[in-house]
């Protein structure tokens, strides 16, 4: 790590003699911070890396950072120190930036769960790469958006994963019916660096932005306090990293583009959608040898397939045919993880209180109908709203520990005394009991609900669109 930490500088001051402007309040605003008697910078003179570099951009760009918080990187500094940091070493790091000599630290290795065996590796940059990576992208993100298909979905604005979903819906209902699943094996991680830098050379000119972004490429990463080289890969945590997928990715769009096809990508999930399986065949053949030996990036031959419609899963959700019209349902991938985090919300022995619990189903059940409001799901949601009650029930009954409890608490709620003592006194188990006629009858569903529970269908069919 010796030598490769930003460098502080203690030249810089902020101007007395100026306000803050109002707009700014609250923000590093660069305007008059000065370092070696320089006190205005002209981005014209430097081309595209002075847009980069403007005030204007920098202020957007910390704005940015801060707003979206995060956890710092190698350097330990956080969203925080941000502002005092740059108000320090901004004319360092303009200078160091334009003559070429700046370094970006490596990111720090964060391993997230996915599908509940694999993990996904992500690359947290410290927030001064951070607030670099973000001014980098504003400027990029136009100049590339005129060049995206109009079938790429992912990190754009004003697009969406349900755009996506909609898109393939109108593919299905005009009669491609069958489709080609592309898995791309560990995208972020297999990303050929060469490749990419001739891409991006294609449409940015000015050497030292190129330059730059390779030495965010090539900046390391450190795992488990051990400096490891990133000689391939697109690091996935920093704000760079969604554009430059898509940059790489743009170069498979337009070639399904020249040659006619169909197809619907958010990020590198991609299907390419046919009128019969043995089409779908030969697409298959043909892009898999496009991906491999012209974008040099790995296909997961075992992942990758052809197969009707309802047979693919596609950001979380399936599709079905009805009456000719392409319909969507959730796959029964995300009705299982579902099910599986609200087995987690209604522990037993998490030790939450009733409060904290109805707030944390409360928040992921929206969040999950939100995500899956466009599919048809109404029969799988009653019969998972039942076991969510079951699971409710059971930790209510858990609650009232002790047989006294239990008897006051089935009495008041309308049982007779000589069978609210019978019941209390039950040995069988929390989850066998919770699907007993006695409960069902004292803690009802409009019982529940009047506690502050949501319930599934309740919310499904509030927001079903």
């Amino acid at each position: 790590m010796k030598g490769r930490k930003q460098k502080i500088s203690q030249d810089s001051c902020l101007k007395k003699d100026r306000a803050e402007l109002e707009e700014y309040s609250g923000a590093q605003t660069f305007m008059w911070i000065t370092e070696n008697n320089i006190t205005n910078f002209n981005s014209t003179k430097y081309g595209l890396l002075g847009q980069i570099l403007s005030p204007t951009n920098l202020n957007l760009a910390f704005k940015r950072v801060k707003a979206n918080k995060g956890s710092g990187g190698v350097d330990k500094m956080e969203v925080e120190s941000l502002k005092d940091y740059l108000v320090q070493n901004k004319g360092w790091l303009i200078s160091s930036i334009l003559d070429g000599t700046y370094r970006p630290n490596p990111v720090r290795r964060v391993a997230i769960p996915k599908d509940n065996i694999k993990k996904r590796l992500l690359g947290i940059p410290t927030v001064v790469d951070r607030v670099i990576q973000q001014a980098i992208m504003q400027v990029l993100s136009p100049i590339y958006e005129k060049q995206f298909s109009d079938n790429s979905y992912s990190f754009r604005p004003r697009r969406s994963a349900h755009q996506a979903l909609q898109k393939s819906k109108e593919n299905i209902t005009a009669g491609y019916k069958y489709a080609v699943d592309i898995d791309l094996e560990k995208f972020f991680d297999k990303v050929n660096q060469g490749k990419l830098i001739e891409v991006l050379s294609r449409t940015v000119k000015d050497g030292r932005v190129v330059s730059l972004i390779h030495k965010y490429l090539n900046a390391g990463v450190i795992v488990h306090n051990k400096f490891e080289q990133t000689k391939m890969g697109v690091p996935q945590g920093g704000p760079l990293s969604p554009l430059l997928s898509n940059i790489m990715l743009n170069e498979l769009d337009k070639e399904l583009e020249h040659r006619g096809h169909r197809f619907v990508r958010y990020a590198d999930d991609l299907v390419i959608f046919t009128k019969s399986k043995r089409s779908a065949s030969r697409v298959l053949t043909s892009i898999v040898l496009f991906i491999e030996e012209k974008l040099y990036l790995k296909v997961n031959k075992e992942k990758t397939k052809v197969a009707y419609v309802s047979r693919i899963k596609f950001l979380g959700y399936s599709f079905y045919v009805n009456k000719g019209k392409g319909r969507l349902r959730v796959h029964p991938k995300s009705l299982a993880k579902m099910k599986e985090q609200i087995r987690v919300l209604t522990s037993r022995s998490n030790g939450w209180g009733n409060a904290r619990r109805k707030e944390k189903l409360k928040a992921f059940i929206r969040g999950w109908v939100n995500y899956f409001k466009f599919a048809d799901m109404q029969s799988p949601l009653l019969k998972i709203d039942e076991w969510y009650r079951r699971r409710l029930r059971m930790v209510i009954w858990k609650q009232w520990k002790r047989i006294r409890t239990r008897l006051r608490n089935l009495i008041k709620l309308g049982i007779p005394k000589y069978k609210a003592w019978e019941f209390a006194n039950t040995r069988k188990g929390y989850w066998h009991t919770a699907n007993s006629p006695i409960l069902s009858r004292t803690i009802t569903n409009a019982r529940l609900r009047e506690a502050g529970y949501l319930f599934i269908m309740d919310y499904y069919r509030k927001v079903r669109v």
